[in-house]
Parts: C-alpha cells; structure tokens; sequence
C-alpha cells in the first residue's frame, strides 16, 4: 500500500483567495497550493491593492470588503481561468479601473457570459480585442445586485464567479442558471462561501432552470485548510487500478471532501477496481480488471483526460459522453486525447461531446502532443507506465497546478 500526500486542490485555493479577500479581518489558508495559476491569482490580489503574506505551509490575506486596496490596477492572469475570471467579478465590487490580461492560451477562453452579466449589473467593461475575451477592463462603482439569468453551460466558473460577488452587493444577487456544466465545482463554491459567512438559497424554477439567491451580508475572516486535489488524485488512482497488485490511497479525501472529482474514484470502481472511502480518505486497489463502460463526465469533466488514457488498457470500448465543455479549456481535449491515443496506435472516434476508445496495447515510441496542458500531461503518464518510449512535448507546463508532478509521479512508479 501506497500512501500519497496530494498538494491541495487548485480549485478550493482560487476560492478561498477571492472569499479571504473580501472578508472582514485576516484570513489564513492552511496548505493551500502553491502552483503557476494559484501564484498568479495570488499576484493577482497583490496587484488589485490586497495584502497577502506567503508562508510555505500557509497563506495570510488581509481582506478588503469595500473592494481592492488601489482604484487603478494592471493584473496579469497568466494561464488561470479562475484568475481570470474571478478578479474581474471581485474588482468590479470595488471603485476604479482595473485592467486585466492574460497569455495567449487563456485569451483563447471564452468570458462572455460572465462579462455580459456583470454589464447588467452595472459594471462598465470594454474588451480590448475580442468580445467576451481577454483583455479586459473594468470600471467598477460597486454593485448594487439584482436578478439576471445565466448559461453555464460552457463554465461552471461564470456561476461561481457571480456567487462568490454576491455577498458583496448592496442588495443582494439573485441568479437563475438555464444550463450549468460541472455543478459539482458549483457545490464547493457554495459550502466554502457559508464557510465565510454567507447566505444563499437554492429554488427549482418551473421551467427546469434553478435559482440562486446570495444575500448581501458580506464575509468574515476565518482559518481555512485546503483540502488535497482530486483532479489531482485521479492520476494515482488511476495508476494504481492499471497495474496489478498496486494500491494507493490519498488521505484527507475521504467522505466529507468537497471535490466533486473524487467520483472518479467510483468510475474506477465500475470498470473492476477496489474503491474504499472513509472519514480520512480514499484507497484504489487494483483487481487484475478493467473493464470498458459507457459513462457520463459532465460533472467530472476535468478527469476525462484521466480516463482516455486508461482506456486502452480496459478489455471492451470506453465510451465518455456528455463532455463538450472540454474542448474550451486550456486546449480542446476531446480532440487532443483522440490525437494522442492515435499516435500510440489506438483505435479513437468523437464526436462534438464524446470520445469512444478502443482496447489495443498503445505502442511507443511517440512524443506526446501536450498542447501546453497540464492535464494532457499528467494523463499520459499514466499511459507510460505501461508504454516504454513515451515522451512529451512540453512536460514542464505540469507547473500550472502541480510543479513537482514528475518526481512525485516517478517515485510512485517505484512502488508498483
């Protein structure tokens, strides 16, 4: 048995850095993850007026709940989406000019939904290129709230961005979603937020929609520890129900964990492994199985990749459906999967929301088109460890959200 120290998760610490930001009094995030987007996001806040202080195991943050400290600032997002598009939402609660940038691949993501709400809130935003993209400027004068509907359909993040907004309105928010992609990483937004303080409601409306309703009671300074990452996880996971006789497990995943991407771990199950989760963690164990399914990934859609390279090694077809958001992340990963399983010699067909992965040992050597993912990366390696010769193109754009992936991934290998 192998046991795995996860760094903590991307998402939790995006969040917990807008939530200590707004709050009243001073915020200290406890093992947070220290990686390319959450420093950029970090950056960010330093940028936009706010004080953050960076211990190594520990991140304090004075919050500002009146808005950032300056009322004109430049912020570089970096690759981040949640840089991106949680610091424009935070600034325009505030009073000034804030400009926003980002790198090429994150000015390729779309913003519209999340720029076209905020405008109906009253925040004045001017694109400095493409509409809903990258640059962005923002004069803000506070938000007032009101109601407004929203597609998440593309981003979970437009939602969340709007949520965590609103406990910093005058009035309140109320937000009525037509469509929401990846609702899981919506129910870690809203359980961090009654962390802070806040208040919010949740009404099913008539016509399938759904109605989030925040009240405008601010924030309040806390101590928070960030829970390991489960995106993360899945690449152990999967590694340890690839090869037999190997078992992991990662503490601090167990049943009260907030990620939605632990179901992976049940994905895992389905195909033949030993799931065990409890109050401390979760363990895969593999049985000697993998068997093909059919599974939906709407939720989970950030493992998707995880599974694709796994799914050769099953003994019938793995079809993953209902994941056409992936293909507006940091590449289109339904069609960089597909040209990769290619290049190993695997039989793959899509279509505009699904990859269908047949059995065939992936035969090297072959250079792996990363695409500047971290995700196409840390998926392949998975594949590797089963097929010599594999190698990639851009292995250190790993540093997005886990800088230490090879040597933690090699000395796992190790052990198996």
């Amino acid at each position: 048995m192998t046991v795995i120290d996860i760094p903590g998760s991307k998402s939790v610490t995006a969040r917990a850095l807008f939530l200590a930001a707004a709050a009243h009094g001073t915020t200290t995030l406890l093992r947070p993850l220290r990686s390319d987007d959450t420093e950029g996001f970090a950056e960010g806040l330093k940028a936009l007026g706010y004080a953050v202080r960076q211990e190594p195991d520990a991140w304090h943050i004075e919050g500002r709940p009146a808005g950032p400290g300056r009322t004109e600032a430049d912020v570089y997002c970096r690759d981040g989406a949640t840089t991106a598009r949680f610091l424009p939402a935070l600034a325009a609660a505030g009073h000034g000019t804030f400009r926003f940038d980002a790198s090429p691949q994150m000015r390729r993501r779309p913003l519209g939904p999340l720029t076209t709400a905020l405008s109906e809130l009253g925040a004045e935003l001017t694109h400095g290129d493409r509409e809903g993209h990258h640059p962005l400027t923002v004069t803000a004068r506070g938000i007032r709230g009101g109601a407004l509907r929203l597609d998440a359909g593309q981003s979970s993040q437009y939602l969340t961005a709007l949520l965590l907004l609103g406990p910093l309105t005058a009035e309140g928010l109320a937000v009525t979603v037509t469509d929401l992609v990846s609702e899981p990483y919506v129910e870690i937004t809203l359980a961090m937020m009654r962390s802070f303080g806040a208040e919010i409601t949740r009404t099913e409306e008539a016509d399938g929609a759904r109605t989030y309703t925040v009240a405008p009671t601010g924030y309040r300074a806390t101590r928070y520890a960030v829970e390991p990452d489960a995106s993360t996880a899945s690449y152990f996971f999967a590694a340890a129900a690839l090869h037999p006789g190997a078992a992991v497990t990662v503490p601090g995943l167990g049943t009260g964990a907030l990620q939605g991407d632990l179901a992976f771990a049940g994905v895992l199950r389905r195909m033949g492994a030993d799931v065990t989760t409890t109050a401390e963690g979760t363990t895969v164990r593999s049985t000697g199985t993998l068997r093909g399914l059919t599974v939906n990934m709407r939720d989970i859609s950030d493992t998707m990749p995880t599974l694709a390279a796994l799914a050769p090694f099953a003994d019938g077809p793995v079809r993953i459906e209902d994941v056409a958001n992936t293909r507006v992340k940091e590449c289109d990963r339904l069609d960089a999967c597909a040209e990769n399983l290619r290049r190993l010699g695997v039989s793959v067909a899509t279509g505009p929301d699904w990859i269908e992965i047949r059995p065939g040992v992936p035969a090297g050597p072959a250079e792996i088109a990363t695409r500047g993912d971290h995700r196409i990366v840390m998926s392949f390696a998975v594949t590797a460890l089963r097929t010599p010769g594999i190698t990639f193109d851009d292995p250190g754009c790993v540093r997005k959200t886990f800088p230490d992936f090879h040597a933690a991934f090699d000395a796992f290998r190790r052990t198996l």
